[in-house]
């Protein structure tokens, strides 16, 4: 583990989530905000600003990321904390593609905390889930969760945490897509987090949880990670700490 990690299943009736982030942060911290721009950036940073200043005292920053674009990881280096929104998850992971290694070298540095909302989140595992419905042509969620895409896809991620992420797990019913990807061994273990809660990762590797929902712990049945075998769920509610070992 490098720098700490906040993970955020989306949601947006509890701005003090960001609390712990911004403590770790610093003192009036510049926070940059990764915002995948598809014609609305601005507006879409808004919103983040907002619930940061809710938060606590700091200055957020707008870095936006035009759709296609790449993140320059150099931006990291002008920040506090680096703050990445919600979105097309796929088009984030591939904004960062460039930069999987760099960007958490950086962070780790300069002891920068990072915090991800919705896809955010996603992206911050090494094995990142970042869409689809279907495992095998068989509807496992939603639909309308599927990212613009059909069958469950697991990409590189920025290595963040060691866990596949998925969010909005209660919300939007993809609590199912990460079992499946962790029972086919797309990722070894995995981490679902409800809307408006919080799954802070210190450099130690110890996760707490914190909000007003719970987070979701996923583990092969039969711990070898391999196979299409069975797949143990354990919840975690505020106050409670997810075993990552």
């Amino acid at each position: 583990m490098g720098s700490p990690a906040f993970l955020i299943g989306g949601g947006w009736a509890a701005a003090e989530l960001y609390e712990p982030f911004l403590s770790a942060a610093g003192d009036a911290p510049r926070i940059g905000c990764v915002v995948l721009d598809e014609g609305d950036g601005q507006e879409q940073f808004a919103r983040y600003e907002d619930a940061l200043r809710k938060a606590g005292d700091c200055t957020p920053v707008p870095l936006l990321v035009p759709l296609g674009g790449r993140f320059a990881p150099e931006s990291a280096a002008e920040v506090d904390g680096v703050l990445v929104c919600g979105g097309l998850t796929p088009a984030y992971q591939e904004a960062f593609a460039g930069c999987l290694e760099e960007l958490p070298r950086l962070l780790a540095e300069r002891g920068v905390p990072y915090a991800g909302f919705s896809a955010g989140a996603a992206v911050a595992g090494r094995h990142a889930v970042v869409g689809g419905w279907l495992l095998d042509g068989v509807p496992v969620c939603p639909e309308d969760t599927a990212e613009d895409l059909a069958e469950i896809d697991v990409r590189p991620g920025l290595g963040l945490v060691p866990f596949g992420v998925d969010v909005h797990a209660a919300q939007w019913g993809t609590l199912p897509r990460l079992v499946a990807a962790v029972a086919r061994g797309y990722v070894p273990y995995g981490v679902a987090i409800d809307e408006n809660t919080l799954v802070e990762v210190d450099a130690g590797g110890h996760a707490r949880v914190s909000g007003l929902g719970r987070a979701h712990a996923l583990r092969p049945a039969d711990r070898d990670g391999g196979g299409d075998g069975g797949v143990v769920v354990k919840s975690y509610r505020a106050g409670e700490s997810v075993p990552l070992r």
